[in-house]
């Protein structure tokens, strides 16, 4: 696969997941907070399951393209100090290294039964915060 296309599928995936979490966090949350319980749990449930099946495919080729990417600046990664750009790809693969913790994290609370709103909430913002982080290291390592 071209380097074009690998960074063509690494941006749409980001995308689609930094929007994702982002219309969940910062929309979804707050508008199911005026139904009444019933109409938000079947809303939940039904988003969780559709959001679930997507997302997937998503980090797939998100990280998937992600390492191939990597691949490339691996001479590059082999000194992370010797430059800025080393340093903040280094970073930037730390900071998606600790993101895709936080999904393996809610698989198993999901599957064992608990995860709860109170934590879906933080692990959520927080995954936010580090996505932010993400993106501002990915500018600095263009314009730096």
């Amino acid at each position: 696969m071209t380097y074009l296309l690998l960074k063509f599928a690494h941006l749409s995936a980001a995308a689609f997941f930094v929007g994702g979490v982002f219309f969940e966090v910062m929309i979804l949350s707050r508008a199911a907070q005026s139904l009444d319980d019933a109409p938000r749990q079947q809303l939940t449930t039904a988003l969780g399951q559709r959001a679930r099946q997507v997302m997937h495919w998503v980090v797939l080729v998100l990280y998937s393209a992600g390492l191939a990417l990597a691949w490339r600046y691996r001479g590059v990664l082999a000194d992370p100090l010797a430059s800025h750009f080393a340093t903040l790809l280094a970073l930037k693969i730390a900071v998606a290294v600790i993101i895709l913790l936080h999904f393996v994290g809610v698989v198993v609370l999901l599957r064992t039964g608990r995860m709860r709103p109170q934590i879906s909430r933080r692990i959520h913002l927080s995954v936010l915060c580090h996505m932010l982080l993400l993106l501002f290291l990915a500018k600095a390592m263009v314009l730096l």
